[in-house]
């Protein structure tokens, strides 16, 4: 990874950006606008997410390849759920005849959708940790796996989460992206207990800057993320004024970000919305030294 440097302390910290495939020429001409924005800061990898079976190979594989060819190193979200081995090995093959040495692997939400029971498909890998050791069998990718401080919704506890954890680090995760959170104390009591349960692979915290407060809580509820109360009396009132909601957002998401370095938090992965006007604040504000950007049109 190349890091971003933080000022004025010289402490090199690891930022990652995360996007999802465009659905309509205008929002992919935002998209690479983001991107190129963004690359301002140096980041690791920008990942780019991917449907259940294989619902978006296409689009996500067209943005990976045009990621890469503006010279950003890109990653790729891969899922087990329902196809067979086979079918996600062909699936890898063609990520990496494209270039892609990086995978953020995950089981990927069942079929019916959030809410619906999980079954495993038949001749299929199980779970993500299953999926990570079938991609250490292929190559030596880089591979990235997903963390929830606050319990997957679908998990019988916190105890059983970190178990499944635990997995996917032994089975060859180089590092867990934490669902989204607000309450970094929350973070810092799972921390604890998954060094407790001896994982060492580096847990970094997933960031959500809030454009639209209503869709975050939304988004919340379907991923048992919890929304501080005083978080929204921060944002409530302000609405009706897109200017002042998104400094305030701002203002939120980078003292989140510099209680985590307090903690010794060196990586954090930014999910964008494929917007890069708030995530630059964050960022700008949190003191990450900009470099040239890269042109949104470019070929590496």
């Amino acid at each position: 990874m190349n890091p971003a440097t933080i000022s004025p302390t010289g402490r090199d910290i690891r930022l990652s950006f995360e996007f999802f495939p465009p659905k309509t020429p205008e929002a992919e001409g935002q998209l690479w606008e983001t991107a190129a924005a963004l690359s301002a800061y140096g980041p690791g990898f920008m990942s780019v997410t991917y449907g259940a079976g294989g619902s978006t190979k296409a689009p996500t594989l067209a943005t990976v390849r045009r990621l890469l060819s503006m010279g950003l190193p890109a990653a790729s979200h891969l899922t087990c759920v329902g196809a067979t081995r086979e079918e996600v090995n062909a699936v890898v093959a063609d990520f990496q005849a494209a270039g892609v040495r990086h995978f953020v692997a995950l089981r990927g939400d069942p079929p019916g959708g959030v809410g619906t029971p999980y079954r495993p498909h038949p001749g299929g890998y199980a779970n993500a940790a299953e999926l990570v050791a079938g991609l250490r069998a292929i190559a030596d990718f880089e591979i990235s796996v997903s963390a929830y401080p606050e319990k997957h919704p679908q998990s019988l506890d916190v105890a059983a989460d970190i178990d499944m954890l635990k997995r996917k680090a032994d089975a060859g995760a180089d590092r867990a992206l934490t669902q989204f959170f607000f309450d970094n104390d929350a973070f810092e009591r799972y921390l604890e207990r998954v060094r407790a349960a001896g994982i060492g692979i580096p847990i970094v915290p997933g960031i959500l800057p809030i454009h639209n407060l209503a869709q975050v809580r939304k988004f919340a509820g379907l991923c048992g993320t919890s929304v501080p109360a005083w978080l929204v009396e921060r944002l409530g009132p302000h609405d009706e004024d897109p200017h002042q909601r998104a400094a305030i957002a701002a203002d939120l998401a980078a003292r989140q970000v510099e209680d985590l370095m307090a903690l010794g938090i060196g990586e954090f992965h930014f999910y964008t919305m494929n917007r890069a006007k708030l995530v630059s604040a964050v960022c700008d504000r949190v003191g990450f030294a900009r470099r040239p950007a890269c042109a949104a049109g470019a070929a590496a």
